[in-house]
């Protein structure tokens, strides 16, 4: 390890240079229908998910971009204007009695926060470092640089998003574009790996905008790509290892990518991807093989803007989830979402719902802890966000009380099989009238999004109910393979009468099961 390059201990505390406002039509507050019909459950969801805010440092702007748990129940947040704090107490029975430290600062828009072996390893815009106390008066002393090795040239869009170390010790950085649509600088549009000895590994090609990266609990790794260029909706990705993500700008460094490693030709080919704008997703897969179908689109419009950090509840202390499932933070109609994945003839697939609404400000760090907190925390600087508040941290618990909502959603070759969290009641589960679907994808294309197009009805012919009341198989025709699925449960009750809290869904089906 080498002393980092920013000279970190010797900058002054002051916000980096992110003069430039985002593209007009980058993220910009749409006035969709889909926000008003998501808030209006935002009362009732607290009934479940109170929310409390997480008082910060006093005077401090704490635009919590990045959050990682430390020993003794402490938590450490890394903030957009280069600053770490370490909170004790903000995972106690009063978080009003929560006290803060300042552990660094004069580091550059950290998105990005791990600790291991006593090393708080940060992802900043021009590298990963770490960082350490050595002689235990609460700050950071000693500053190292891990690995520096992609390019950086001030762009306000040039973002580097870290992960935790996945289980092979390895750190992944999603490296956004230059100004949203190309890429100035090496390797932007790509996911690079920092091994546990410092190397870079260039893994994944085609990335635009990443929001936040992480794992499932299958450790296998995924980002949330916002809408934009190559991108008709927002959507969660998986990271699979030579992988083509669908944006070519990425192939601006093909060559660099291949200096780094010997791996590389083997494990990305040997030419970049080739992309045909104006088509498909189903398309774009027969045409270029390496291309990784969005895992779960987050419909553009109808359940946000935005999608940024994700964990899973690995302590099971949620709700009634389980470890499997994602929640994932949403930056401009301030929310968090929940998302279930299943692998499909080996790819992966699968449904994301409204979770919660009613965060104070755009929400772009997520985290759950062993006591059973989901901690979000963000800002609107730059964007606006429908919290209204300039930053926030949060954290939200489980009530103890079970809401009733489809659970799961699994493809079959017929259709659909929903789980609930609650026994439903027979004879509106099994009247198809309770039922409705749409279907819909979006152009492939080089332009910024893109219309809903090629929309779909499909008719549910029968809706058979488990003897347990805890799932409902959907007989669907037809089934497109690269649509969005969109299924409203209106009609439907629980065994006492009561309808679903939330009463829709969507289902990104890339593959239909053989059997």
């Amino acid at each position: 390890m080498k002393l980092s390059r920013l000279l970190l201990p010797l900058l002054a505390a002051t916000p980096p240079l992110f003069a430039a406002p985002p593209p007009k039509d980058e993220k910009k507050i749409d006035p969709t229908p889909g926000y008003e019909a998501v808030m209006k459950s935002a009362a009732a969801e607290a009934e479940f998910y109170p929310i409390e805010i997480v008082p910060g440092p006093q005077n401090v702007v704490l635009e919590a971009s990045s959050i990682e748990l430390l020993p003794a129940g402490k938590v450490a947040v890394g903030t957009r204007r280069g600053e770490i704090w370490i909170a004790d107490g903000a995972l106690g029975k009063d978080v009003a009695q929560t006290k803060w430290s300042r552990f660094a600062s004069g580091l550059h828009e950290i998105l990005g926060l791990a600790w291991k072996d006593g090393w708080l390893y940060v992802t900043q815009r021009p590298e990963v470092s770490r960082l350490q106390d050595t002689n235990g008066d609460g700050q950071a002393d000693s500053f190292e640089t891990v690995n520096d090795q992609w390019g950086i040239n001030g762009d306000y869009h040039e973002y580097a998003f870290g992960t935790r170390f996945d289980r092979e010790g390895a750190l992944w950085v999603g490296l956004t574009l230059t100004g949203s649509g190309t890429s100035k600088s090496p390797l932007r549009g790509w996911c690079v790996r920092i091994t546990s000895d410092g190397k870079m590994l260039p893994t994944v090609h085609g990335l635009r905008s990443p929001g936040g990266m992480g794992f499932n609990a299958a450790g296998d790794a995924f980002y949330t790509d916002n809408q934009g260029l190559w991108n008709g909706s927002s959507s969660l990705k998986h990271l699979k290892p030579g992988g083509f993500e669908g944006n070519p700008m990425s192939n601006n460094w093909w060559k660099t990518a291949m200096e780094f490693a010997s791996h590389n030709t083997r494990l990305l080919g040997v030419e970049p991807p080739k992309t045909k704008s104006g088509t498909r997703v189903e398309a774009e897969r027969k045409l270029e093989p390496r291309y990784v179908p969005p895992a779960v689109v987050l419909p553009h419009g109808h359940l946000g803007q935005s999608p940024s950090g994700f964990d899973f509840d690995a302590a099971g202390k949620f709700g009634p989830w389980g470890k499997e499932q994602l929640f994932v933070g949403e930056q401009t109609w301030s929310q968090v979402q929940r998302v279930t994945l299943e692998k499909v003839n080996g790819v992966y697939q699968g449904a994301c719902f409204p979770f919660r609404s009613g965060f104070a400000s755009g929400n772009i760090s997520t985290r759950l802890t062993p006591e059973g907190y989901l901690l979000a925390g963000g800002s609107d600087r730059g964007w606006g966000s429908r919290g209204g508040k300039s930053f926030a941290l949060e954290r939200v618990k489980w009530a103890g009380k079970t809401p009733f909502e489809v659970r799961e959603i699994h493809a079959r070759p017929d259709g659909f099989e929903l789980t609930f969290t609650q026994p439903i009641d027979p004879q509106t589960g099994a009247d198809p009238a309770s039922y409705a679907m749409a279907a819909w994808t979006w152009a492939y294309r080089a332009e910024y999004g893109g219309p809903e197009v090629d929309q779909i009805t499909p008719k549910i012919s029968t809706a058979t109910v488990a003897p347990d009341g805890r799932s409902v198989r959907l007989a669907v025709a037809p089934l497109t393979k690269g649509h969005v699925h969109e299924i409203k449960l209106k009609g439907l009750k629980n065994v006492g009468g009561q309808p679903l809290l939330h009463t829709v869904a969507w289902y990104t089906r890339n593959e239909i099961p053989k059997q």
